[in-house]
């Protein structure tokens, strides 16, 4: 880590801000004393970024505004020429370009804040991880996996929304994204024809699709109310086995890239290493690995305020002093640390301990879990900066 920022804190020759596009990036240059080298639009292909970077001093460090997708080929471009590379985050380019003269947004301007803040302010950069092709294979399942699990809520939502209006009390009993539910769904359709395929098929659909007893009889029961029209009844089936198939393919899909990534990361340290630490398996343990580049935190403050469980602070002399929660940060990960805690509940071990404290202190169960999440987030970091196992 200290190698890395001491590339993005030291002296370079030169500082190239790239505010990338699509199609093509502005390029704006300065060197050591802050005299403008270039200034110009190019095109997003190798051949333009490699005449650009030929262009500069070997010692130039390239800073863009998006490390992947737009910034991905620039970034590998100035790799392949032997150039040190960073990148400043969006949101903190945004806020530089007010101390900046003028009000326009142009690239050019985009661009020159990024150069500048290289040169004047390096604190404000972040390193860009070194290729894993491990890593990046298990980033890529895990942005397939996000935009699977809001699919399946979004399927989830209507059926939700088409089942209240034709019968309430089946859609209070009904656990849309479970597989049981999901399959039973898909293969009987609505609460109607599940209802006219008959008990005995009913029930038969249940042990296939592994429904509890008490999942089947609620589910039954609950089939109740006037019967719409026959033409509503056909349509509706068919909504509920097209969402209802959606969620269940969903579901498998999900299942086989959580076991794609836990293969591909099987070498990781951090993989390995992460579910050392009391309440964190496998599916957090990818998930923090996926989503967090440790070289980018000082601290485990800073780490925890990415995540959103650390409290925000409001101070300002005498009139102002306290802390409030904090709503912003990577909300999958924050929710996926908090929930995890809940198998700490019955643990023995310290945070067991220590989320039991919070209860008897008051705390509501949501609030101790958060606080337990926040208390282990010091180990998390630990165990990632260190690349060390977790020791009691």
């Amino acid at each position: 880590m200290a190698e890395k920022n001491a590339t993005l804190t030291s002296k370079h020759a030169a500082y190239l801000g790239l505010d990338v596009g699509k199609f093509a990036h502005w390029a704006y240059a300065v060197d050591l004393d802050g005299e403008v080298l270039l200034s110009r639009r190019v095109a997003n292909s190798e051949g333009e970024l490699d005449a650009l970077l030929a262009e500069l001093p070997a010692d130039t460090l390239v800073v863009v505004d998006q490390r992947r997708n737009i910034g991905a080929l620039a970034i590998k471009r100035a790799r392949a020429a032997g150039r040190p590379v960073a990148y400043l985050p969006g949101s903190a380019e945004h806020e530089l370009a007010k101390s900046f003269p003028g009000i326009a947004k142009t690239d050019e301007r985009d661009a020159q804040v990024i150069a500048r803040a290289a040169l004047g302010m390096p604190q404000t950069l972040r390193p860009v991880p070194a290729e894993d092709p491990a890593l990046d294979g298990a980033r890529i399942m895990s942005a397939q996996v996000a935009q699977v699990q809001k699919d399946r809520t979004a399927c989830a939502n209507a059926l939700h929304s088409r089942l209240l209006e034709s019968c309430p009390a089946f859609e209070a009993a009904c656990e849309m994204t479970e597989p049981w539910c999901a399959g039973m769904l898909a293969e009987l359709g609505a609460p109607w024809t599940m209802l006219d395929a008959g008990r005995k098929r009913f029930c038969a659909a249940s042990r296939k699709h592994r429904a509890t007893r008490e999942q089947r009889d609620r589910l039954w029961n609950s089939i109740c109310g006037e019967r719409p029209s026959e033409q509503a009844v056909a349509a509706e089936m068919r909504y509920v086995k097209h969402f209802a198939g959606r969620i269940v393919a969903d579901n498998e899909a999900e299942s086989e890239l959580e076991d794609a990534i836990a293969e591909s990361l099987s070498d990781n340290a951090d993989f390995k290493n992460l579910q050392t630490i009391p309440g964190i398996g496998p599916r957090t343990a990818m998930q923090l690995v996926v989503s967090i580049d440790i070289s980018e935190f000082g601290s485990h403050d800073k780490l925890a305020s990415y995540c959103g469980l650390a409290p925000s602070t409001q101070q300002s002399g005498t009139s102002t002093n306290y802390d409030r929660g904090h709503r912003g940060g990577n909300k999958p990960l924050k929710n996926l640390l908090i929930f995890s805690c809940n198998s700490l509940t019955r643990s023995k071990g310290y945070y067991g301990e220590y989320l039991r404290k919070c209860r008897a202190r008051g705390m509501k169960y949501k609030c101790a879990l958060k606080a337990t999440a926040r208390k282990r987030m010091k180990v998390i970091y630990a165990v990632m900066r260190d690349g060390v196992p977790y020791s009691a």
